[in-house]
């Protein structure tokens, strides 16, 4: 990947000196320049190089967890987006990315660069692929999009094909399916929180991705690109809040406070976690000692039903060389229902809050604070 370019000051605030030393003018002259250009300039490569959505994003931490309990900030749709995207394409951006908790914006830019919202007559967007070997208003390869235009859904093997209509097929050329993968591929790539990677996965190009938050931001009412607020770290308290009791809270915390750290295999902190590390460090938070690995963490706790997992129990996926339904190689926290907290892979960004139910090759869940050497630890604990 290329690195996104740098803006620094100096440069400029390095000219402007020489230029008002050389005209004669005194220090505080200067001065005054240099406060003027210097947080400009600086603020600036901020906006391009920093992660934090705080900044990157703009707007007030407990106006978006408040957006978040009211279902507020969907219809965030400026003039410009309501004159260029049509009707039935808008609400498939909204509605998918919402759904998979991406910005509904992003898509839309996406969807603009590529096909202008699906009203391209050049080859690939309604049949056959272009010469890249793409297809559909969003341009997939039909390779990644599962190796067929269309497709029978099948959970696990699809790659991005998805049912966005509800017929039960993956059809690249159809809008709502094509969207809907499209979210995906963005969300299993760093959105929300690392959009210049997700983006960048989407068409490896800087220019590309310059080109689609430009259009993002446009398409914004507020000109800002937004971002989901589940993924504002100021919501983490609602996390933490929604633990059954203070043994789980304090697994909570320790997880959620590792977010923005990289992944690394075999880590265990503190500067970085691998998938079953930082689970087992958040439990060690607690005074509970659990197995290390992903393989040791499958038997240990009680199996749950899908649907009755609650914050701190584990989500579990086939995933990675070796594994099986039986042996799965990856391990996510439940933090909220749909959400965990995980560090997946070297290249997949840093340790974030993601959705499950949407990933194939889930596994199942497993309860360890049911596992009755853990039961033993608490007992101990309170004596």
């Amino acid at each position: 990947m290329t690195a996104p370019p740098r803006i620094t000051s100096s440069g400029a605030s390095t000219r402007v000196v020489r230029r008002l030393a050389s005209a004669g003018r005194d220090w505080r002259t200067i001065a005054v320049a240099l406060i003027v250009i210097v947080p400009a300039t600086l603020f600036g490569s901020i906006i391009l190089m920093t992660p934090s959505p705080s900044i990157l994003f703009g707007g007030g931490a407990a106006e978006n967890c408040a957006e978040a309990a009211t279902g507020e900030g969907a219809a965030d749709v400026s003039q410009t987006a309501q004159g260029d995207i049509p009707d039935d394409y808008l609400e498939l951006y909204k509605k998918f990315g919402k759904q998979i908790g991406v910005q509904w914006n992003v898509l839309a830019a996406i969807g603009k660069r590529e096909t202008n919202h699906g009203r391209s007559t050049l080859p690939g967007v309604r049949s056959g692929t272009n010469y890249a070997g793409a297809a559909g208003p969003m341009q997939f390869l039909v390779s990644t999009w599962g190796g067929q235009a269309k497709m029978k859904i099948e959970p696990g093997i699809n790659g991005y094909a998805s049912d966005g209509d509800g017929d039960g097929y993956g059809d690249v050329y159809n809008p709502a399916d094509a969207i809907l993968g499209a979210a995906k591929m963005l969300k299993r790539n760093g959105a929300p929180d690392d959009l210049r990677r997700a983006i960048f996965v989407y068409n490896r190009a800087t220019w590309y991705v310059d080109q689609v938050l430009e259009i993002a931001k446009r398409y914004a009412a507020t000109g800002d690109i937004g971002v989901p607020p589940e993924a504002d770290p100021a919501c983490d308290s609602g996390y933490v809040d929604s633990a059954p009791d203070d043994v789980v809270r304090k697994i909570l915390e320790y997880a959620l406070a590792q977010r923005g750290k990289p992944y690394r295999w075999g880590g265990t902190g503190p500067d970085a976690f691998d998938c079953s590390g930082i689970i087992y460090m958040a439990y060690r938070n607690a005074g509970l000692t659990i197995p290390r690995t992903t393989f040791g963490q499958w038997p240990f706790g009680m199996k749950i039903e899908e649907g009755q997992e609650q914050p701190g129990d584990l989500v579990f996926f086939n995933a990675g060389p070796g594994t099986s339904k039986d042996s799965p190689g990856h391990v996510g926290m439940v933090v909220s229902p749909g959400k965990m907290i995980e560090a997946r892979c070297t290249l997949c960004g840093p340790i974030k809050i993601s959705t499950y139910r949407d990933r194939p090759n889930i596994v199942g869940f497993t309860r360890p604070l049911e596992n009755e050497t853990v039961i033993a630890q608490l007992k101990r604990a309170q004596t």
